[in-house]
């Protein structure tokens, strides 16, 4: 078996596995490249490989650096079968959909203002293409192995994270390779520990977080402090939040406070149609996650669902002080753009950014200070308040990563460490040689690795 590093390498984005065999080819993950102009580019490169002669993508969850190309590739001829745990395939409809229509909504913007470089600019793919690929989702389910198309046999374990989150475990023969996918956090009060890996010949492990630890601070207690001091100021809170995870996570901390009667009873609104029907999944899906029904129905029940465009623009010329969580979380597009350009430049407001940013996203670009922002073509001042919840992540830490991998039941042949910037994954490569004892690298883009 062979695997090509298609994507995740020098980057947190995307994430594209290539396993090859004599008679089979599959990708594990197949992410939209994100953040750095350089990097958003290769979307629009061709996968290199026939693609009519996969038989299989298989799914570790559904944010977009991991799902975000499939629309694309069922467009450039992929026939085969998109598998992935149901909540994983659920969710993914959902980010899909939203993504293709913002694109085209994004492609009409700067065709209609005649800000693009390009004469006639054009989405990467359309609601159609999505809808197309969403006819080839199978779904698994956790624990059993599983064979697919081509002989590659699978298994799926938690990965915590998010909803259906998974790391997967593909064997070939004698070979057998885990994906780690996106790690979460132990104790998260959201979704359960992830699961330790089976006895594996090669690990691919995510490194996001792989020269960090996780600061021991609360983050409802820093919640509540920006809070207080935003409403003392008459200003608005603006949480650009992931639809998946961060959303529901922030609307927890927000209720408990509450109930806790730390913060005064601020409006609370979630403008994203996308994280309201996610939202709606976490409530369907309860026996995934820790809470049951009745507490999401508790904790969801304590903000308003904006869904029309119409409303969401009105929200933006509220003076009165209220909460807002708004797509995307790391403010690379959505309504929470419109946000922004609206709150930005009153010293009242706060910013607060609930997870990872990218580099080259503007949500990096405003944690790191930048005093100006580009939103649909033109320059807008940033004078609020700029934060980050240092402590909300739903990624593990490097001590996370390295218990994770530490928990496997012997000696893997060789690690791969990838989905992080340089540094990150380069920090933790050493760690796992240093404190495990196991031979690990950092592989390049493009790379092909025989396994076996």
């Amino acid at each position: 078996m062979r695997i090509t590093f298609l994507g995740a390498t020098g980057t947190v984005t995307g994430s594209r596995y290539l396993l090859e065999k004599s008679r089979g080819r599959m990708l594990v993950d197949c992410g939209l490249f994100q953040g750095l102009k350089t990097l958003r580019l290769r979307n629009w490169a061709p996968i290199p490989t026939d693609v009519s002669k996969l038989n299989a993508v298989l799914l570790t969850h559904a944010h977009l650096d991991h799902s975000g190309y499939l629309p694309r590739l069922v467009r450039e001829g992929f026939q085969g079968t998109i598998f992935g745990t149901e909540p994983t395939l659920e969710i993914a409809r959902i980010l899909l959909l939203d993504s293709a229509k913002l694109m085209e909504e994004d492609a009409d913007h700067a065709r209609r203002h005649g800000y693009s470089k390009h004469k006639k600019p054009v989405p990467l793919y359309t609601q159609r293409d999505a809808e197309l690929c969403f006819r080839r989702f199978s779904p698994l389910r956790w624990g059993d192995s599983q064979r697919l198309l081509g002989g590659f046999e699978i298994e799926m374990r938690r990965a915590g994270h998010i909803l259906g989150a998974s790391s997967v475990s593909v064997r070939s023969g004698n070979v057998r390779v885990a994906f780690s996918g996106d790690l979460g956090r132990t104790g998260d009060p959201l979704l359960p520990d992830p699961e330790p890996p089976p006895v594996s010949d090669y690990v691919v492990v995510e490194s996001t977080y792989g020269n960090r630890v996780h600061p021991a601070v609360d983050p409802m207690g820093q919640l509540e402090q920006h809070i207080l001091a935003v409403k003392a100021r008459g200003g608005k809170v603006i949480i650009p939040a992931f639809a998946v995870g961060r959303t529901q996570y922030i609307l927890y901390c927000l209720s408990e406070l509450r109930k806790q009667k730390r913060i005064p009873d601020l409006p609370v609104f979630v403008d994203s149609p996308m994280a309201s029907q996610v939202t709606a999944l976490y409530a369907r899906h309860a026996s995934e996650h820790c809470w049951d029904t009745q507490a999401c129905e508790r904790i969801f029940a304590g903000a308003h669902y904006v869904e029309d465009r119409e409303e969401s623009m009105r929200l933006t010329q509220r003076e009165e002080p209220c909460i807002i969580l708004s797509a995307s979380g790391m403010a690379t597009g959505g309504r929470v753009l419109n946000h922004l350009q609206a709150c930005a430049g009153d010293p009242r407001n706060l910013i607060l950014f609930s997870g990872y940013q990218a580099a080259g996203t503007r949500g990096s670009d405003l944690v790191s200070g930048r005093k100006e922002i580009k939103i649909h073509g033109e320059y807008v001042e940033v004078r609020c308040e700029v934060a980050q919840l240092e402590s909300a992540s739903a990624h593990a830490d490097a001590p996370g990563l390295l218990t994770w991998l530490g928990k496997i039941p012997s000696p893997p042949r060789r690690v791969f460490v990838t989905h992080g910037e340089p540094s990150a994954a380069d920090a933790l490569r050493r760690q796992i040689v240093d404190k495990l004892g196991f031979d690990a690298v950092t592989p390049e883009y493009g790379e092909k690795v025989e396994l076996g």
